[in-house]
Order: structure tokens, then sequence, then C-alpha cells
């Protein structure tokens, strides 16, 4: 099964797939902060459709928000979740959202993991020999394990 995930963002959108824990590609789109908003958001939904369209993704697992003590920060990274979402509904990718907490427990076994350790463990489930960079890539390959991890445990209890 090929899952994309997504770590939503405005400046920067991780992304990174994986076939069952291997890894095949990884990255970010970038955004220049001097662009007006509206700019940004149709070059994240035209890079994001790009990526669904050269990976063709059995499944998009996406960060969900959870808890943002910054309410501009969580109003921009809304707008690029819902880019993400209307790009993979317009083009027919399911879209599976997971909080923070739920891709920490799954990859880490720990829901208070920081930061270091989420990425160590992509690294040693994924095989790497680094952990991946930018770091928002590592974190959307921990969304993609996760919903991975998700799958698995669904079809052993059907």
């Amino acid at each position: 099964m090929l899952i994309l995930g997504v770590d939503p963002g405005t400046a920067r959108l991780g992304w990174g797939v994986i076939d069952a824990e291997t890894m095949v590609a990884c990255g970010c789109l970038e955004t220049k902060a001097t662009d007006p908003e509206s700019k940004r958001l149709l070059s994240l939904f035209k890079g994001f459709t790009k990526l669904l369209k050269k990976f063709r993704p059995d499944a998009v697992a996406v960060e969900d928000l959870f808890f943002f003590k910054n309410q501009k920060t969580v109003i921009k990274v809304s707008q690029a979740r819902g880019v993400i979402l209307v790009a993979s509904e317009l083009l027919g990718f399911p879209v599976f959202s997971y909080t923070p907490l739920q891709v920490k427990s799954s990859v880490t076994g720990y829901g208070r993991a920081d930061k270091n350790q989420v990425q160590q463990m992509v690294k040693a489930i994924l095989k790497l020999p680094s952990i991946p960079q930018p770091d928002d890539a590592a974190d959307a390959l921990a969304v993609a394990i996760t919903h991975s991890f998700s799958q698995k445990l669904k079809s052993r209890l059907q």
C-alpha cells in the first residue's frame, strides 16, 4: 500500500511517501513569505496535485490540528490542510487524519514523545541511514507510518 503522509503548513508543507515500511520519497513544498496568502495556497495546491499525480497513492494521511497556542498559526495551517483535502478529493484519493498524539503514540509508543524521539523512530522503522531532512518531511513520514500501522491493525482485527 502506497501512502502519502502530509505535515501541513503554509511556509513549508512536509510530505513523505512509503510503501509498507520502505520510504519511497520525501520532501517539502515551500512558499515565499513575501507572496500574498492566496498565491501561497495556490502554489501548495499545484505542488501537491503534482505529487498526487506522480505517486498515485492508495491513501493520503494528513496530520490533524489538535491544539495551537498561536491563533495565527492555526489559521494558516488549517488553510494548508484545506488545500490538501480539496486536492485529494478532486483527484479521488482517500484521506485519513491523525492527531499529533496518535502519530507520536503509533511511532514511538508514547503520546508525549518529543520531536527527536519521533524522528529517530522514523529512521529506525524505515531502516534509513539518517533522519530525513528537513524536519517537516520526517514528520510527514511519521504520519504515513501511522496510517500504515493503523491499516495493519484494522486488517488483523477483521
